[in-house]
């Protein structure tokens, strides 16, 4: 097993999970210097649950229904890997988001108010 280096736990990067390509980009547009964006449909893509701690956080597509299920994504990094890794939801209508919120998800914000956070939070997590 390899373990993450100082190296690799100084990086900051994101990780975005979506099939939105539009968005993808209005997120890239907003990404700060000396960022990094992980563009994944599946949790599994990123390696074992160790290298999931090294992201500063995770920005979660509620209107994927075919590629991914996104309650399951967050059961997964909550119960399975017992991972606190922020999850910032976006889109869904109420249900799933008020879903999201009961599965530990951190907040939900539509697609143009996670727009217009988003910075904040790159300020915010640039330890």
């Amino acid at each position: 097993m390899t373990h993450p280096t100082i190296e690799a736990r100084l990086q900051k990067r994101i990780i975005v999970m979506s099939t939105d390509e539009a968005f993808m980009e209005e997120i890239r547009g907003l990404l700060p210097p000396g960022w990094k964006l992980e563009w994944i449909t599946d949790v599994d893509q990123l390696g074992d649950w160790h290298e999931l701690l090294l992201y500063r956080f995770l920005l979660l597509d509620l209107d994927e229904v075919d590629t991914f299920d996104p309650l399951e994504v967050i059961r997964q990094l909550r119960l399975q890997y017992q991972i606190n890794l922020p999850v910032f939801c976006f889109g869904g209508d109420a249900d799933i988001q008020d879903e999201m919120r009961l599965s530990r998800a951190d907040r939900c914000f539509d697609r143009q108010q996670l727009l217009q956070i988003l910075p904040q939070f790159f300020e915010r997590y640039n330890w």
